[in-house]
């Protein structure tokens, strides 16, 4: 049996498709992970669904920000964006089934000395704390007060944790951190400004402390820990750090799609072109 990690999807079936075959990922014996993001912008969103759905059995998934997105669209407390791909699934004859299988997958996945997240931990939180405080949103995502969750979890602040903090104030911090952070400070505050692979120049300093990407802070309480992310398609997986490991190699950009063997560290992948794939999958070490 393997285990494979399969980056953000966004609704670009066929690479995914491409690449499974070309590790002849077995349907009976192996187990593919992914990091969120199933959904959106890419030609085949709802099909990207369906296709994870039917292999759900041997299947990790954890929630991206479009997966939670298309969960509040679907629920009538946010309406679509121009470049939100979600019409298909809306109107679909098995859109519900799909749905409540999506809202009942978790934040955080830690298993084999591995933990998945789809954009990664703050500094300042434990595994231990992360996983915890992923329960507090997938309690309320599957709870009978999910919309009302759904409506609140928009927003960029706080934009940074207290453990005091409650309500629906508390879930959305914990809700970005997980599924929308990309740069922060030491102690954890959100920049949601900078999304390039190095922030500006000009970016200022919060709470005396120079911003940096989360994974970049040496001191974070989860530097020990493996962590598999996506989320950050412009840094195309590059983070200098061998237990920070990118996924998010931006192939609904027409980037590539990657696929990560857990158990050898190999990455296979290819490159995309309007949500296909674009070259015949490659193979290169971690």
């Amino acid at each position: 049996m393997s285990t494979y990690v399969i980056g953000d999807i966004q609704g670009c079936l066929q690479p995914l498709k491409c690449l499974l075959n070309a590790v002849q990922f077995s349907h009976d014996q192996d187990v593919l992970w992914s990091v969120g993001d199933i959904v959106n912008r890419g030609p085949e969103s709802l099909e990207s669904l369906r296709f994870l759905y039917h292999m759900r059995d041997n299947l990790t998934v954890v929630l991206g920000n479009h997966d939670l997105h298309l969960l509040a669209i679907a629920a009538g407390v946010r309406r679509p964006s121009r470049s939100d791909t979600f019409d298909e699934i809306l109107n679909a004859p098995d859109r519900q089934e799909l749905l409540e299988w999506l809202a009942q997958q978790p934040l955080i996945h830690h298993e084999y000395g591995h933990t998945l997240v789809h954009a990664g931990i703050p500094p300042q939180w434990t595994l231990s704390q992360a996983m915890d405080y992923a329960r507090e949103v997938e309690s309320a995502l599957r709870g009978s007060h999910a919309t009302t969750f759904l409506g609140a979890m928009y927003g960029d602040e706080p934009a940074i944790w207290k453990e005091d903090l409650s309500g629906m104030t508390r879930l959305r911090v914990i809700t970005n951190y997980l599924t929308r952070m990309r740069y922060c400070t030491r102690a954890g505050r959100l920049d949601f400004q900078n999304k390039g692979s190095s922030p500006a120049l000009d970016t200022p300093k919060s709470d005396h402390q120079t911003v940096d990407a989360w994974f970049n802070h040496h001191d974070r309480k989860t530097a020990k820990d493996r962590i598999l992310f996506g989320h950050w398609a412009s840094i195309a997986g590059q983070t200098n750090n061998p237990n920070a490991i990118g996924l998010d190699t931006g192939c609904v950009w027409n980037g590539v799609m990657s696929l990560y063997h857990l158990e050898s560290g190999d990455v296979t992948h290819c490159a995309c072109q309007d949500g296909v794939c674009h070259d015949q999958p490659a193979t290169r070490e971690s």
